[in-house]
């Protein structure tokens, strides 16, 4: 009880004095006396406030208790079935999802508020589209989607195409897509207001060179380690199907190749003779032979032009080694 009061006039107070008295320090009975004096101990407690987020209404409600009725918080039942201190609040909420327990004062005002786009989101954002798959039913529908996207936000503007992809075949020759899949996304370049550049990456076989030859002339391109490759369409696994419908089949495979033969003929310059006997079979182009069989305008290598034009004619390079030519090799 001493140290509860801390008074040294607490044990000369009179048994009679009134509680008008100005030395009354609570009242008289025992019981009422002892919760006055404990009352007086946790009001003098220190209480340990944590950093506070001034928006998280949470906290700044536990603080606002804390400074105001400190006994809120020290006379804690201690078999609660609630957590602890939600019950300060009329209708308690908790954190609705995860990303707002991040949203603290030690992050920046700079930090993006939603998580980036993907790769391809970032691409179509420069107006690029990238075909780095074999041509099957799903990358097709990307492929046209982004199309259509990029010429309705501005029909004036290029788009860029860059092509790494085997076709509607795997690089094993096994056929993976329908024919119509190229062509599909051909049908949709041709319809586009916009100038198209191509670009080949990697590989372009089948059906992904005729889309790198259908880009707009002169805006056609390849890296200088690119591989194009011309081949007839191949014929899909049969398996048990009856012979006619298997003929049937191989007739439609024929008009897609006689489809491709045009096409690859209008694009490159060449004739449709000189197209299809290049097709019997399969005809791979690097970059230098792209060039001269029409497939593409340039290769896009830096500073190749000004290499190639400085570099001295093999003649002289003989020349200047001591190389005397001898006739008839």
């Amino acid at each position: 009880m001493v140290m509860g009061l801390q008074l040294p006039i607490t044990n000369s107070l009179p048994s009679s004095s009134s509680s008008s008295s100005p030395f009354f320090l609570g009242p008289r009975n025992p019981r009422n006396f002892r919760t006055f004096c404990s009352f007086n101990a946790k009001a003098k407690a220190k209480i340990p406030v944590p950093p506070i987020n001034p928006k998280d209404p949470f906290l700044s409600k536990l603080a606002s208790v804390a400074a105001t009725s400190p006994e809120t918080l020290l006379d804690r039942p201690v078999n609660s079935e609630s957590p602890p201190y939600l019950d300060l609040f009329d209708a308690p909420k908790l954190m609705a999802t995860p990303a707002q327990v991040e949203r603290s004062v030690s992050y920046n005002d700079q930090r993006p508020s939603t998580p980036p786009p993907d790769l391809p989101s970032l691409l179509l954002h420069g107006r690029i589209v990238y075909i780095g798959m074999p041509l099957v039913p799903a990358v097709t529908e990307l492929v046209v989607a982004e199309l259509m996207y990029l010429q309705w936000m501005d029909p004036k503007e290029p788009i860029y195409i860059y092509i790494n992809s085997t076709g509607t075949t795997r690089d094993d020759g096994e056929t993976v897509g329908m024919e119509t899949e190229g062509f599909a996304i051909y049908d949709a370049m041709m319809q586009l207001k916009n100038e198209i550049h191509t670009v080949a990456v990697g590989a372009a076989i089948g059906q992904a060179c005729l889309l790198l030859l259908a880009g707009t002339k002169g805006k056609r391109f390849m890296m200088p380690h690119a591989k194009a490759m011309i081949q007839q369409p191949r014929v899909p696994s049969s398996g048990l199907m009856p012979a006619s419908d298997v003929l049937i089949r191989a007739k439609e495979i024929v008009t897609n190749r006689d489809t491709l033969v045009k096409l690859l003929a209008k694009h490159t310059g060449n004739s449709e003779e000189t197209v299809a006997n290049v097709m019997r079979r399969p005809f791979y182009m690097d970059a230098t032979k792209a060039k001269e069989f029409g497939v593409i305008d340039k290769v896009l290598w830096r500073g190749q032009e000004k290499i190639m034009s400085d570099v001295a004619p093999p003649e002289d390079w003989d020349k200047s080694a001591g190389i005397k030519v001898v006739d008839g090799l």
